[in-house]
């Protein structure tokens, strides 16, 4: 796989990380309120749905680090399946939640998908 496609599946595993964070544990705080235009009296109302939300994003990023990790074929493989994933969800937020996560989350699984078939 080339350098490009392992830097990118990097990036988007660390941004699910931070996903997981922002959702899990700091959904109710000013940062996680911030993030995601959140008054104090939704957040705390909807922390326990966001932080499963979180949970699954830690998923993702566990799936593309274990791509990365196993390497060759198989990691090709498993990191197609985990960005196909992220590509979905991105898809479905953009267009139920926020066109945000289309760009945020989307975009960079469609990228890294070409960048691995193409490796």
């Amino acid at each position: 796989m080339s350098i490009l496609a392992s830097i990118v599946v990097a990036i988007i595993a660390l941004m699910h990380v931070w996903f997981l964070i922002l959702e899990m544990f700091l959904w109710d705080k000013p940062t996680g309120r911030r993030a995601f235009g959140l008054t104090a009296e939704f957040a705390e109302q909807s922390k326990v749905l966001a932080a499963n939300q979180g949970l699954y994003n830690g998923f993702l990023a566990a799936g593309l680090l274990w791509g990365l990790l196993l390497g060759g074929v198989e990691g090709m493989h498993v990191k197609l399946f985990f960005l196909a994933c992220v590509l979905v969800a991105g898809l479905y937020g953009g267009f139920t939640a926020t066109r945000k996560v289309l760009w945020i989350q989307g975009l960079p699984a469609a990228i890294g998908l070409a960048l691995v078939l193409l490796s």
